[in-house]
Formats: structure tokens, C-alpha cells, sequence
């Protein structure tokens, strides 16, 4: 690699991680450009340089965190042979991950996540394809086993992370749930409703 481009590389991570810091501390609006340049260093020109503009920045915010939580989330299920302890270490690892970054949460789970996921799924799974592809055999193999459920990957998926989205946003909004209770009595709830 040469030295540009690890200068850019070290550009493109300063100013990710000072969004991801306005964003934990200032939400989406504080979230600006000249916030950006300020916090991080960086020019103005190399913010457009490199992400194009604002949106550019928080997308790729939203994509290096969701990379990083399926990365943790296919661990704790590849780590598994057996298909109730990786359903089971799933819902942990994402609430584990819910609780100890809960700025990159409440990104990867606000309206701005929820529009980018509608408007580009397909690019995204594309982009994440080598996180979930490991995902996907290993809900196959168990699948094909007789171990989990016959139902499509879309409902398995569904009825694993719904429960665990839906408790992690109440956890990220108004923060009237215990997420360690939610990590006791999530897991067993879960895999009843995928268990063949």
C-alpha cells in the first residue's frame, strides 16, 4: 500500500470515529461537516474527498459498525456446533453488543439505519457478504439436520433478532428494560420458536 493511500486510510478513520463521537454526544443534528473537521482534524475537502458528502459519512459509520456486529453475532454462532447454544450465544453477543456500544446502536438502529437498509439492502448484503455467508451455512447445515426448524432463512432470521431488535431499540430509546434480564430470559424464548 502506498503512503497515500495510508494516509487516506488514516483520514477515512479519523473522521468516522469523530462522527461516531458527535453522534454519541450530540446526536444526528450535531452531526454536521464543520462539527466533523473540528473534532477530527480533517478538511473540509477531504471529507468530501473521500465520502462525498454528509450522508456519505454517517453511511459509512452505519456500515462499519453493522460490519462489526455481525462479525461478533456470526462468531458466537459459528463457535457453536450445537444449533440451541449458537441461537442462544446469537442473542447474547447482540445484546452484549446493544449494551457495550451504545452510540454505534442507536446508529445501527435509527430511522437513518432503517431508510439505508430499505433503500440499499442489496448493496449492503453484498458489502456484508463475507460476515453472512458463514451465517447462512451454518443455519443450513442445522436446518438440513433436522435441528432447526424447516422454515425459509428470512423467518429463521426474523424470529431469532426480532425479539432482540425490539428489546435492544426500548433499551436504546427509553432505556426501561434490563438488558442482562433480557440476555437470561431472551435466549430460551428464541429457540422454542425455531426448534423443530
Amino acid at each position: 500500500m502506498s503512503r497515500k493511500q495510508q494516509r487516506g486510510e488514516v483520514t477515512v478513520e479519523r473522521v468516522l470515529d469523530a462522527a461516531l463521537d458527535l453522534y454519541a454526544r450530540e446526536g444526528e443534528a450535531g452531526l454536521t461537516v464543520s462539527a466533523l473537521t473540528r473534532v477530527s482534524g480533517v478538511s473540509t475537502g477531504s471529507v468530501y474527498h473521500h465520502f462525498g458528502n454528509l450522508h456519505g459519512v454517517i453511511s459509512a459509520l452505519a456500515l462499519r459498525w453493522l460490519g462489526r456486529l455481525l462479525g461478533e453475532v456470526g462468531t458466537a454462532l459459528t463457535s457453536h456446533q450445537d444449533a440451541r447454544s449458537g441461537i442462544e450465544a446469537v442473542v447474547r453477543a447482540y445484546l452484549d453488543f446493544v449494551r457495550t456500544q451504545p452510540a454505534a446502536s442507536r446508529l445501527l438502529h435509527s430511522p437513518f439505519a432503517d431508510q439505508e437498509g430499505a433503500a440499499r439492502a442489496r448493496e449492503i448484503r453484498d458489502n456484508q457478504e463475507a460476515r453472512l455467508t458463514p451465517i447462512e451455512l451454518w443455519l443450513d447445515g442445522h436446518r438440513k439436520a433436522g435441528a432447526i426448524a424447516d422454515l425459509p432463512t428470512p423467518v429463521i432470521e426474523s424470529l431469532v433478532l426480532g425479539p432482540v431488535i425490539g428489546m435492544a431499540r426500548r433499551w436504546l430509546t427509553l432505556e426501561d428494560v434490563d438488558l442482562e434480564e433480557a440476555a437470561r430470559v431472551l435466549p430460551d424464548r428464541i429457540w422454542r420458536s425455531i426448534s423443530p
